[in-house]
């Protein structure tokens, strides 16, 4: 049986990370310091839920981009994967790749769940709220696509 995932909480200081983005570049958590970002982590580009998600995110990006948030996807797909995703469903936030999972552990959304009646390894669909100076502001385990962005709203004040 695997080790159970962390479990991070809010007050914690976000775990480091330096991840290659969609479109070329990187993501690292010193150079997100001094504004607040918003870390999202999903299964995998171009499936149902997850393309859901990421349109909600895209169709209420203002609300992020007005309280200075920087948005962030995080899943194991490879870059190019990646860039599809963000061509197809013109996604105007960044999306990096974690494919050793690293980053994904790092944050305890990486681990077992259930996955139609079978017990896996991957992705539990998580969201991270990241003040200026590198703490986590929000912490939410699990998300449910559809209340995600409601309970974004509610939890972060957009």
């Amino acid at each position: 049986m695997a080790p159970a995932p962390i479990k991070l909480a809010v007050g914690d200081a976000a775990p480091d990370f330096d991840l290659p983005l969609a479109g070329g570049g990187r993501v690292s958590l010193s150079e997100l310091r001094g504004a607040p970002a918003l870390l999202w982590f999903y299964p995998a580009a171009n499936t149902t839920l997850c393309t859901t998600q990421a349109c909600d995110l895209r169709d209420n990006h203002q609300l992020f981009l007005d309280s200075g948030y920087r948005v962030i996807g995080v899943s194991p797909d490879p870059v190019p994967e990646l860039d599809r995703f963000v061509a197809e469903q013109n996604l105007p936030y960044d999306l990096a790749s974690d494919e050793s999972h690293e980053v994904m552990s790092a944050y305890g959304a990486w681990g077992e769940k259930n996955m139609y009646g079978r017990i896996v390894q991957g992705t539990i669909r998580s969201t991270f709220a990241i003040d200026p100076d590198g703490r986590l502001s929000f912490v939410k385990y699990r998300v449910g696509t559809p209340k995600h962005i409601a309970l974004l709203q509610e939890k972060l004040g957009l």
